[in-house]
């Protein structure tokens, strides 16, 4: 009695294992929010997201890390070669400490190879969002970088 007791448990667990991976898309995981500490968080694009133009990209930042209600976004291709750059501007006050969000929209003409499958080197391409620095001392500066893909 017991074995088959045993039997059934095992058979069992194993069933609500198959099943929640089976559900589960692990093809394609879900792409954390970028973000530096308390300072900066991006909700849109994510870490790894693919991406076209335009691209629009929102989030929050911490009041210093604007300057003039501003602050660069750049994007370079697999190869640090920028292809876009603009100022994300702040959505409200941000002579703050707090939070302030922000939005920019960046256009580029996409650096993808002719005929690269999905996973082709050209297709890799980070995003970074700079602290502002009017000052141009090394100390301040500081910047926010992840990995995009392009579509």
């Amino acid at each position: 009695m017991k074995k088959i007791l045993i039997l059934v448990i095992i058979v069992l667990v194993t069933s609500i294992g198959f099943y929640f991976l089976k559900n589960k898309d692990i093809t394609k995981p879900e792409n954390p929010i970028a973000s530096k500490g308390d300072l900066i968080v991006v909700d849109s694009p994510r870490i790894g997201d693919r991406i076209t133009s335009p691209l629009i990209i929102r989030g929050k930042a911490r009041g210093p890390w604007y300057f003039e209600a501003t602050f660069p976004v750049v994007l370079t291709n697999w190869d640090g070669l920028i292809i876009a750059q603009h100022y994300a501007q702040a959505q409200s006050e941000w002579m703050t400490t707090e939070f302030v969000p922000f939005e920019t929209k960046l256009e580029f003409e996409s650096p993808v190879f002719p005929g690269a499958d999905k996973d082709h080197f050209s297709r890799r391409g980070t995003l970074i969002l700079k602290k502002d620095n009017p000052s141009g001392l090394p100390e301040h500066d500081d910047a926010l970088e992840f990995e995009v893909f392009f579509e």
